[in-house]
């Protein structure tokens, strides 16, 4: 079985608070909300859009972390010590013809402060009928939750679909709920539903394999356990880590820290700290999907731990 972490577990209670937390700060769209932040790497021309943001527990974000550290490091994520708000970044990538989004947002399927992609997207003069590709980083609520609208249909009817082979092995399991913790039932349910979706278009794929010339996969699970981040060759690979590492803020000034929501816990820590070495080693250009929006920047060593520093 999974080794699933325990922080994760009453799931209920805060999908509960969370989403009272976001219908309270409903009104409050962020300024970059319609915007988008665009630039160059290599072959590549990549517009960061927003989904929005989530609002998530102190005990989800930081399950480690006392008391006493917990308000202080949420106070600087615009937070109090019940919880803070995340970013949700999409990458859309133009190569050639191809306009490639990576992962799809919420949609209407998490809460309600997400799920603003597609209205900016347009809002940016980018029709989703003309995304040609769509990478899921994993099958979670938040980032595959806009694969369709509420009636079924393909909010981005012509694209082809990626995901990792363990992570559509993992999800679409006949005998899932008897072989893995109920607190993740809901999260397959919803899984099932997007990739299910898009059954007959997707491309199932693993480490080193490319999307287009220059863009490969790159196995980063724990979060879940097919995750899959996307590096992107040129001056400063660029490393798109989906949920890899999950706070810029949290996660690089204490990467021996567990998240919430990562379902193999420990797993997940190593490749969180193998990517931020890597990073910092190499001087990769890394873009987080709920980091500070825009979310691209690198890591650089500080002692034990690491600094964020904005591109």
């Amino acid at each position: 079985m999974t080794n699933f972490h325990p922080y994760a577990i009453d799931r209920r209670q805060f999908l509960s608070l969370a989403a009272g937390a976001a219908l309270a700060g409903v009104a409050e769209v962020p300024a970059y909300a319609q915007a988008m932040h665009r630039f160059g790497h290599g072959d590549f021309d990549i517009s960061v859009f927003s989904d929005g943001f989530l609002t998530l527990s102190a005990e989800i974000l930081l399950p480690d972390a006392t008391p006493e550290l917990r308000e202080p490091i949420l106070q600087s994520m615009g937070g109090d010590k019940t919880g803070a708000r995340v970013q949700a970044n999409v990458p859309l990538i133009r190569y050639g013809r191809d306009l490639i989004l990576i992962d799809t947002g919420a949609g209407g399927n998490f809460q309600p402060s997400a799920g603003r992609l597609a209205d900016n997207l347009r809002a940016n003069g980018v029709d989703p009928a003309s995304i040609t590709k769509i990478v899921f980083t994993h099958a979670h609520p938040d980032h595959s939750g806009a694969t369709t609208a509420a009636d079924g249909t393909l909010l981005y009817p012509n694209a082809e679909y990626f995901i990792g082979q363990a992570e559509w092995d993992f999800w679409t399991d006949k005998d899932f709920e008897t072989r893995r913790p109920a607190a993740l039932h809901g999260f397959a349910k919803g899984a099932r539903r997007d990739l299910f979706a898009v059954e007959d278009r997707i491309t199932r794929v693993k480490e080193g394999d490319q999307i287009v010339p220059g863009m490969s996969i790159v196995d980063t699970p724990g979060h879940t356990p097919g995750h899959i981040s996307i590096e992107l060759a040129g001056r400063d690979n660029l490393v798109i880590t989906g949920d890899a590492c999950t706070s810029d803020v949290i996660f690089f000034q204490h990467p021996r820290w567990h998240f919430g929501f990562d379902t193999d816990a420990e797993l997940a820590l190593k490749n969180r700290r193998d990517l931020l070495d890597r990073a910092a080693n190499e001087k990769l250009k890394l873009l987080g999907y709920h980091w500070t929006y825009p979310g691209v920047g690198y890591a650089e060593k500080k002692g034990d731990a690491y600094r964020f520093v904005a591109a």
